[in-house]
């Protein structure tokens, strides 16, 4: 029954959860509140899918009268019958297959992002065109660099080494003030790493088979991160100008592993700057949400396999 729940809350997780959260309209208006429950489902969602995991290999390595574990999983062929023993070794099964591949994932979406990253600030610290030797000119920042470019681009590039980029044509279209509401917005992301939340949200997504994932949490997740710095931008410098400096790059596009002011959320994000309802009441049972999912999970998980560890420990030999 344990690996039975355990599955089905995995399931629900990785499937319908997301695909209702994702149609819900109060995560933008309560976007911090919105993204600590995704992340919790996320979390909740692996570790319900290795309780799962757990509980069955559990039911294989049934322990003896001495509270030691059998050593062979075939010693429950008979007593749990073909048709189960075949059922809990496939989900085991899967579950393994599924920790293989979110470890394998997490690895190849950093290891090949960092490398885009290095390539591309290596290239744009080359083009810049930024005169670095007049301290007076208001773009003037260690991280900030300045391309030759007519079409409107703002996106930056995480890591150790962060760069906010801009185009000229960014530059000659945007006042002062909308400019810089482009550069919080990207200093926001990068202050916040959320680069690192949507790598962990892509690996999550490519973990678990598609016959089961939702395809929306990726898109709500990467919304959620440009309203969050959309928000900062706002409390910098005001509604209007992140307004008219978000239709103004509305085009603007990013190579892939930075994170661009633009794109095609860009009139949600806009249509919400005008919106003031307060969102305490549904941000606060967001937050209760979100720690219920992991404390319940990790409680059930925790408090019978601490007391199955210590019986083993303690069992006569």
């Amino acid at each position: 029954m344990t690996a039975l729940a355990f599955g089905i809350l995995a399931l629900l997780l990785v499937g319908p959860a997301p695909a209702l959260l994702a149609r819900a309209q109060w995560p933008l208006r309560a976007p911090r509140a919105a993204m600590a429950l995704w992340q919790a489902i996320a979390l909740a969602a692996v570790l319900s899918a290795f309780s799962c995991g757990l509980a069955i290999a559990a039911n294989l390595l049934v322990p003896d009268a001495n509270g030691h574990p059998t050593t062979n999983p075939l010693d429950e062929f008979q007593s749990l019958g073909p048709v189960l023993w075949t059922i809990y070794v496939a989900v085991f099964l899967l579950t393994l297959v599924i920790g293989a591949r979110l470890i394998f994932t997490t690895i190849r979406v950093g290891v090949r992002t960092r490398a885009r990253r290095s390539a591309h600030r290596q290239l744009i610290d080359l083009l810049d065109r930024l005169d670095r030797t007049d301290r007076s000119n208001p773009l003037y920042a260690r991280d900030v660099r300045m391309l030759d470019v007519d079409e409107p681009l703002a996106y930056c590039l995480p890591g150790l080494r962060q760069r906010v980029v801009l185009s000229e044509g960014t530059v000659s279209r945007l006042t002062r003030d909308e400019l810089d509401a482009v550069i919080t917005h990207e200093r926001a992301h990068l202050r916040a790493r959320h680069d690192l939340v949507l790598e962990a949200f892509i690996a999550v997504h490519a973990a678990f088979p598609r016959f089961v994932r939702s395809r929306s949490a990726l898109a709500a997740v990467q919304l959620l991160v440009e309203i969050l710095a959309d928000d900062r931008a706002v409390r910098a410098v005001g509604h209007r100008p992140l307004g008219r400096a978000l239709v103004a790059c509305a085009d603007s596009v990013a190579p892939r592993g930075a994170l661009a002011v633009g794109g095609p959320t860009t009139l949600v994000r806009v249509s919400r700057l005008s919106d003031t309802r307060s969102a305490t009441a549904v941000a606060s049972l967001a937050y209760l949400t979100a720690a219920a999912i992991l404390i319940v999970p990790t409680l059930a998980v925790a408090i019978p396999w601490l007391w199955e560890i210590s019986h083993l420990v303690t069992a006569p030999r």
